[in-house]
C-alpha cells in the first residue's frame, strides 16, 4: 500500500526556534512532550518508516517563532529540495496570523516557495491566555479570512469543542477555502458533554463540501489507542465524510511518544483490512495527493 502521511512535523532545534519544544514546559495538547525536545530531522522521519512505501508527506508548521513565520517555511523548502530528503515534504502548511497587518504580505512571501499548500493557525492556540484571545472573535482575523481563497491556500483547521458555531460560520461565510480538518477534529475530552460538542461539529461541518478531514492524533488522548478503541472516531468520521473526504496521518513525531512509526500505519491496515482497494487507496494515498494538490512526479518512494 503506497502511503501519503497528511501530517507530520519535522524541527531542527538547532537552526530554528520553537518557544514549545525550547523554552520549557508550556500549555499543550499533549500532556507529557519532554522527549520531543531534541531534533526531528527529515533523515529521523526516513529511518522511521524505512520499511513502508511512504511516497510524500504534508508538514504541517510545527510552532515555530511567531516572530518569523516564513523561518520555518523556507528551512522547509530547503529540506524538500535536498537531495537526501527524497523530496519530502511535498507539501507544506505554513503558520500565519491572519488578523496581522501584514497578513497578506506573508501569504505572499509564502507562496513563493514551491511546497505551499495551506495555512494552519490553531484557534485554539490563545484561549487561555491572559487576557484570552479567539481569533474566531477578531474582526480583524475574518476580515483578511478570503486572503486564503485569493493565494489558492487551504486552511487546517483546528479548533476546541466550545468554538464549533463561530468555525461552523466561518466555513460558511468561505465556500472557496478547502478546510481541512485536524485529527478528526481533536476529540480529547472524555466527559460527555465536549464529546458531544465535538460529534455535533463533525456532523455539521461534514454537511459542507469544502470540509475534508484528517484521521490521526489518537495518542494524544489514548496512549494505548489500537484497531478497537479508535473505531468510534473512525466510524463517525467516515459516515459523514465519506472515504472520499478522509485522509490517514501519523502525526509524527508526536505520535512516537507513544508508538513506532510502523505501528501507526499497522493499526491504520488492521482497521482498513476488509474494505475495498480502491476505498484503501483513497485514504491512504489519493484523497491526500489530491486536497494537498501534491504531483506524482515530486512524490518519492521512501
Amino acid at each position: 500500500m503506497k502511503i501519503v502521511d497528511a501530517h507530520i512535523h519535522l524541527w531542527n532545534l538547532d537552526e530554528n526556534y520553537y518557544p514549545w519544544l525550547s523554552d520549557g514546559d508550556r500549555p499543550s495538547v499533549v500532556s507529557d512532550y519532554s522527549s520531543l525536545r531534541r531534533n526531528y530531522l527529515v533523515t529521523d522521519f526516513l529511518n522511521d518508516a524505512a520499511s513502508l512505501e511512504v511516497i510524500a508527506a504534508v508538514h504541517i508548521q510545527a510552532e515555530h517563532d511567531p516572530r518569523d513565520h516564513l523561518r520555518e517555511t523556507r528551512w522547509l523548502q530547503g529540506v524538500a529540495d535536498s537531495a537526501t530528503s527524497r523530496g519530502i515534504p511535498q507539501a507544506i502548511v505554513a503558520n500565519a496570523d491572519l488578523a496581522a497587518t501584514d497578513a497578506e504580505a506573508l501569504l505572499d512571501a509564502h507562496c513563493t516557495f514551491a511546497n505551499v499548500r495551506g495555512i494552519r493557525q490553531a484557534l485554539h492556540r490563545r484561549l487561555d491566555s491572559v487576557p484570552p484571545y479567539d481569533p474566531l472573535l477578531d474582526p480583524s482575523f475574518r476580515k483578511n479570512f478570503y486572503l486564503l481563497s485569493k493565494y489558492r491556500l487551504s486552511f487546517d483547521l483546528q479548533f476546541f469543542p466550545h468554538q464549533g458555531l463561530a468555525v461552523e460560520a466561518l466555513v460558511r461565510a468561505h465556500p472557496g477555502v478547502q478546510f481541512i480538518l485536524t485529527h478528526a477534529g481533536m476529540p480529547l475530552w472524555r466527559d460527555a458533554e465536549r464529546l458531544g460538542l465535538w460529534r455535533n461539529s463533525m456532523i455539521q461541518l461534514a454537511r459542507y463540501p469544502n470540509v475534508a478531514t484528517k484521521i490521526s492524533g489518537f495518542g494524544m488522548y489514548d496512549s494505548t489507542w489500537d484497531a478497537k478503541s479508535i473505531e468510534p472516531v473512525l466510524a463517525l468520521a467516515i459516515e459523514h465524510f465519506s472515504p472520499a473526504r478522509c485522509m490517514l496521518a501519523s502525526n509524527f513525531p508526536v505520535e512516537g511518544i507513544n508508538k513506532s512509526y510502523v505501528d501507526v500505519w499497522r493499526i491504520y491496515s488492521q482497521y482498513f483490512a476488509t474494505w475495498s482497494a480502491a476505498e484503501r487507496q483513497a485514504l491512504f494515498c489519493d484523497n491526500a495527493l489530491r486536497y494537498y494538490r501534491i504531483s506524482l512526479d515530486r512524490a518519492q518512494t521512501t
